[in-house]
Parts: C-alpha cells; structure tokens; sequence
C-alpha cells in the first residue's frame, strides 16, 4: 500500500474542538477507551480463535499501557485491523454536521464518548498527534495512521510484526500530568481494575524468599533457626483482577472468598461487612453483581458513592443514583451490567426501562435476602430471653432467634430507610422488622402487638407503644413504666421520629408514646384515677409559688396527682411537639416551623408527695424558694438538665441542707 493523504470524512469543519469542549470535564476517560478498545480487540480474538476462524497460537494476550517522556501508548495482541477496517473504522466520522451536532445533543455533551462511536477520538483530549500502528490476524500488511488533531492523516505500511495495535499519544503541553506515573497507575486502578484481559503497567518490586540464599533469625524459644532470605524481585505490574467474584457462580464461594474480595473493592475499609447478596440475572436483562451490608451507625452515612457500576468489567461510575433504589445507597459492592452503557447521563439513568427493571429488581432481592435471614436461625445459636425450648421458641409470642436478629442493630437504621422512601420495600418489611425491647429481645411486628395489647390498650382501644431512645438517661421512665407492668422499646435510631409516624400510619389503633412523654399512669390513659390528696384551694396557691422560680419560658408547671412514693416533680416533654421538632430537624422543609420552636418541658408537680405538701406549708418564705429550688433541680437533675451554674448552686445548697 502506498502512502495516503486525506481527509476524515466528517461534515463538521474540526470535530477535535467538539470533544475537547464538551468532553473535557471528563477528560481522564480517554485511558478507559482506549484500553476497552484494546480489551475488546482481544476478546474478538479469543473468540475467533474458539470458533476456528483464527489459526496459529494466541500467544500471550496482555494489554499493555507504557510511558516515555512525551508518549503514552496502549498496545494489544489482538484481531489487528487491515487498511480496509481503519479506513472504516477510523476515518468515517458520519456527523450531519456542526450546527445540527450542538442542537441535537446539547442535553448530554458531557457524555458523546461511547454514545456517537467517539472511543477511539477521545485520544485527542489529550493529545496532539496521535497515531495507530496495527496488523491485523489476517494475511495482510500493517498500516501506520498519524493524524495531528485536523481533519487531515496520513496512512500508510509499515514493517510492524507482531499482530495487534499499538495508539501512540503525543500528549499535550496542556494535559502533562498524563506522563506521569502515578497519574496513569490511579486511573488503571479505576477504570480497569476488573477488566477480562491482563493489563500490563510497568514493573514493580516485590518481597520473595530467596531460592538460594538464607539467614538465620530467632526462632522464639532462645535459639536461632535457617530461613530463606528475603529478596526484592522486579516483576510485571499487572494492574487488573480479570476474574473477580461476581463472575463466579455463588456456589464456588466461601465467606471468606467474599470477604477478601471486599477488601479488594474497600482497601481502606478495615470493618467486616456483615453478609452479602449475590445477584446473577440473564432474563428480562443482564445482572451481575454482589452487594454488601455495612453496618450502618446510628446516623446516615452521607457518603454514597460506596457501590461501583461496571459494564462489563469496565468501571463505569460510583454515583448510582438512579440504577439502586435511594435507601439501597447505604450499602456497598458492584453492580455490572452490559444493558447499561459505559457513558451514562443522569437523564438516561431517570428514564430507561432497563434500569428501572434492574432498580426494582435489586430491591426485591434485597427483601428476600432480609425476609429469608428472619426465618433463619441465628448463626451463633444463642437462645434469647424468653425462648427456653423449641416449641415455646416457635409460639406466636416468641422472640425471634434469627439470623437478622443477630445482626438487627447494624441495618435497623437501614430498614428504617428504605420503609421510608420504598412503598413496595415497606410492605415486604413489615413481615419482617424486628421490635427491641429494652431488655435486649426482639419481636415481630404483629407478635410483639397481641403481647402488649391486654396491658397496653387505652380507654379509647388504641394500643399504646412505649419506646425510649436513651437507656440511661431515661431509666427512672422506664423503670417506672416497667414496675406497672409495661414493655417498653429501645427506638434510639436519627430516624425514630419518621418511623413511629410511619409505623402508626400503617397499623390500626396504635400510639406510640416516648415513655418520658408524661407521667406513668397518663402514658396509657385508663378509666381509673388516682384520688387526689390536695384541695382544689391548696392547688390554686401552690402553682404560683412554684412558677415564680421556675423559668416560664422554658416549663409548664402542671400539677397532678400521683402516687404518694412517686418523685415530688419530674420533667415530661410533649410527645407532639417534640418528635415534630425532632423529624423538622432532620428533614427541614415545610416542617421547618416546629425545628425553629425552642425545646420546651412539662415540670410535673406531685401534688400527692409528702414534700410538695411541705413547701404549702412553709411559712419561711427563704425556705420555701429554697425547697421549690431543690425539688426542681433534683428533677432537673434526673433528665440530665441541670448544667453549669445551675448545677454548682444545686451541690452547695445540698450541702448547706444537710449540716
């Protein structure tokens, strides 16, 4: 073949200025082109070779990626192209022209490579003059193609032996970060981490025991033993795993194949994840993919880009909104699909059917998965407080000892999450979603209702809830609430306010109530009463005096009559107001309002205490304020109110009290 000039077959006056404009944002992506191009020259080629169609050896098939001081080349052994292919393949860019080209895809120029057949020309992002030096599988002479970012190549034979391709990048005085060799290794470890081929960068060093030489070291008791030395080799930097875990069959893999691999996906996570679902899809799409549950704090972790999408190996993005339901966010893993292609837009991700499906698809396993380890018992065995033998262990009232038990306070939040945001997550869930008690044990939803109800059901038949967020700050409530006989939950996630809402949305007749949202006997209002000790009169003289020293702005005073051996005062919030402030604080919006209102308390006056009876009868007007002082800060005190000066003036008047 003789030397050819010419032209690109593009209507676009210069087509390099429209990627290098709309591309450029991304421009770090041209290595993941340029190398998928490489991967998929060789697969062809394995896959000609299966079929028969190649004949000879395939030789050693590795990528590789190679630096000098102004080049960047990415070669491969593969199919090769003939001056026929790069003639097609190469120089047809068939646009319709400039203007058309901007009006049409102005909606998504940040994503033209992959889209519009750009792969190969997103060299150019980076370069200045690039060149091609192939030889195809087949009898026929290597070609050597330049071009210098015009319209304008050149072409022609070379003397190239070897089959395959060769890009050659002059990179830009511009783009020189991309000469360097740490630059080059951080976007492989991306981009090409899983690809199927073997990616050759470079060399590196290793540690490995000598075949020849030896040292002697401690031997841990007293004496010396003979050991190999260790020795640095230089060996081949292969930068890429070809065959990760999710390519294989689930049956193939232990826990710890999973857990190695990760750590391969996290290097800097050091947490184990806790279990994992393996997803393997052909029909109606194609899915491939593990993922992992973290444990998840008490708090949303912000961070999302936790799960990484493949096409087919090749990294794609780790920003998955769209392809994974929002609440599935939290977790970790890899997904790969090839119905996904490589350059998605967020437009595209909002709107193919596709990845609806796949979205769907993956909440429905993530329900199984969970359902499926409520079923199953736990791992560890242990038998939980009220299960003593099996039969009782299996009755409608029984604490379950399953598997998602066993791991409930480490994806409760998660749970929570997705029974928030997925309508159909929660109607899967509500089978499932464990109730903790506050001594540890935990019950379904419907069983944990029929345990509670003969107790727990006001004068109005609503079946009250009682739950605390705060073991110790809380325990005098709960003791309380458990001396009448009550159960009381530990509902201690950032979500609680959300989730009691939801949960009373859902199920009939239900209430739930912070169990310091009022006294014990008005938690679950009954038709009783207790009588009370103090006149209407008394009453009338009391509240003013325990109002002047009491910060209005901050406590209602409210009198009621209680058991004799009840605390003298106790501090209550309004069940109402505060989870309302507390869901405003954590979803602002048009719930706004209620976050802005200052943290207000009910300052519960024992009316029937021996204690309050005495400060009605305190002529001594010093030592009445200063009794009316005490038994507020006592109560104060107990909620973990008293700070500061408030509290230092609370341990000297003790002591002063007690000489």
């Amino acid at each position: 073949m003789s030397k050819t000039n010419g032209n690109l077959n593009v209507q676009t006056e210069n087509i390099f200025p429209v990627i290098k404009k709309f591309l450029y944002s991304d421009h770090e992506i041209f290595l993941r082109e340029l190398v998928s191009n490489a991967i998929d020259a060789t697969q062809k080629l394995r896959a000609l070779s299966s079929r028969g169609e190649m004949q000879g050896e395939l030789g050693d098939l590795t990528v590789e990626v190679k630096l000098d001081k102004k080049t960047l080349t990415v070669s491969d052994h593969g199919i090769g192209m003939t001056a026929e292919e790069v003639e097609k393949y190469i120089n047809q860019i068939a646009f319709s022209g400039a203007s058309d080209f901007l009006d049409k895809y102005k909606d998504v120029q940040e994503n033209l490579i992959g889209h519009f057949g750009l792969g190969f020309y997103s060299a150019f992002m980076v370069a200045d003059k690039v060149e091609i030096k192939t030889k195809s599988y087949q009898d026929a002479p290597a070609v050597h193609w330049t071009c210098d970012g015009s319209p304008a190549f050149t072409m022609e034979e070379c003397k190239k032996k070897e089959r395959g391709t060769e890009i050659i990048l002059h990179i830009a005085d511009d783009c020189k970060e991309f000469l360097e060799d740490q630059k080059i290794l951080q976007l492989l470890r991306k981009y090409c981490r899983f690809m199927p081929v073997p990616i050759r960068f470079g060399d590196e060093t290793v540690w490995v025991d000598s075949e020849t030489e030896t040292e002697e070291v401690d031997d841990g008791k007293g004496g010396k033993t003979t050991k190999p030395k260790r020795v640095e080799k230089k060996q081949p930097r292969i930068i890429n795993n070809t065959d990760p875990a999710w390519k294989k069959s689930p049956s193939s893999l232990t826990d710890e194949d999973y857990r190695k691999f990760y750590h391969e996906l996290y290097p800097m996570n050091f947490e184990e994840p806790l279990f994992q679902i393996h997803l393997n899809v052909d029909y109606p799409f194609n899915l491939t993919g593990i993922l992992y549950f973290p444990k998840v704090r008490k708090t949303i972790d912000p961070n999302r880009n936790k799960i990484q999408l493949y096409c087919n190996q090749v990294f794609v993005t780790d920003s998955v909104e769209g392809v994974v339901p929002d609440y599935l966010m939290l977790l970790h893993g890899v997904l790969d699909s090839p119905d996904i292609p490589l350059n998605v837009s967020r437009s595209y991700l909002q709107s193919d059917s596709n990845v609806k499906k796949i979205s769907s698809h993956i909440s429905k396993k993530v329900a199984d998965k969970l359902e499926e380890m409520s079923k199953a018992k736990a791992v560890s065995g242990q038998q939980s407080a009220d299960s003593k033998t099996e039969e009782e262990d299996n009755s409608q009232f029984s604490i379950l000892n399953s598997q998602l038990a066993e791991k409930w306070d480490d994806i409760k939040i998660f749970v929570e999450y997705g029974m928030l945001t997925d309508e159909k997550f929660c109607e899967r869930a509500m089978k499932f979603y464990l109730l903790k008690s506050t001594d540890g044990t935990f019950t379904s939803l419907d069983s944990y209702r029929e345990k509670i109800a003969p107790l727990q059901t006001d004068k109005d038949k609503v079946v009250c809830y009682l739950y605390a967020n705060d073991l110790d700050e809380q325990h005098a409530y709960i003791a309380k609430a458990k001396a009448k006989g009550y159960d009381v939950l530990l509902m201690d996630s950032v979500l609680t306010p959300h989730f009691v809402n939801l949960l009373e949305q859902k199920t009939e007749k239900t209430r739930f109530v912070r169990v310091d949202g009022d006294v014990v006997e008005k938690l679950i209002p009954h038709e009783d009463s207790i009588p009370e000790k103090m006149s209407k009169e008394d009453q009338e003289k009391l509240k003013p005096i325990i109002e002047g020293e009491v910060d209005k702005q901050r406590f209602t005073v409210m009198l009621e009559p209680l058991e004799s051996d009840d605390q003298p005062m106790l501090i209550t919030q309004s069940e109402f107001m505060r989870r309302y402030r507390e869901m405003a604080q954590t979803s602002g919006g048009g719930m706004s309002f209620y976050g802005e209102m200052p943290e207000s308390y009910n300052l519960v006056v024992n009316i029937n205490h021996p204690l309050v009876a005495s400060v009605l009868a305190e002529s001594d007007g010093d030592k009445q304020k200063q009794l009316v002082h005490q038994l507020t800060d006592l109560a104060l005190l107990s909620n973990g109110l008293l700070k500061g000066e408030s509290l230092t003036q609370f341990v000297q008047r003790s002591l002063e009290m007690i000489k």
